[in-house]
C-alpha cells in the first residue's frame, strides 16, 4: 500500500503561484509515475499532469501547459505541482495519484492510489 498525501493548497489571488506537494509513504516511491488531477464544482474529475518514475517524462494537459509543472524528488518521496499565473478557473481539489505502470497516463484506472485532494481556490 501507497499513502498519499497533498499539502499546499489554500486562498490565492488570480495572478499568484503555489506549490502543492505530495508526499507518499508506504512501500517504495520510485517505481511509480504519479500524476495529478483536479475536481472543480460540479465537474468531473479531470486529469491535469503525469510525471514518469524517473522524472525524466512528463505529460501535460493542453489546459495547464505552460503554468503547471510536475517534479519529484524520489529521495524524499515527494511529487511536486507548481501553478503560476493562477485564474479562478484553477480553482479545483487536486488530488494526486499513483501508478504502479511507471510510464505516464492520463487515464485515472491507471492510477493506483489516490490521495484525500488539496483545495485550490482563487479569487479574482
Amino acid at each position: 500500500q501507497v499513502q498519499l498525501v497533498e499539502s499546499g493548497g489554500g486562498l490565492v489571488q488570480a495572478g499568484g503561484s503555489l506549490r502543492l506537494s505530495c508526499a507518499a509513504s508506504g512501500r517504495t516511491f520510485s517505481p511509480y509515475a504519479m500524476g495529478w488531477f483536479r475536481q472543480a464544482p460540479g465537474k468531473e474529475r479531470e486529469f491535469v499532469v503525469s510525471i514518469s518514475w524517473r522524472g525524466d517524462i512528463t505529460y501535460y494537459a493542453d489546459s495547464v501547459k505552460g503554468r503547471y509543472t510536475i517534479s519529484r524528488d524520489n529521495a524524499k518521496n515527494t511529487v511536486y505541482l507548481q501553478i503560476n499565473s493562477l485564474k479562478p478557473e484553477d480553482t479545483a481539489v487536486y488530488y494526486c495519484a499513483a501508478s504502479t505502470r511507471m510510464a505516464v497516463t492520463s487515464q485515472a484506472g491507471d492510477y493506483d492510489y489516490w490521495g484525500q485532494g488539496a483545495q485550490v481556490t482563487v479569487s479574482s
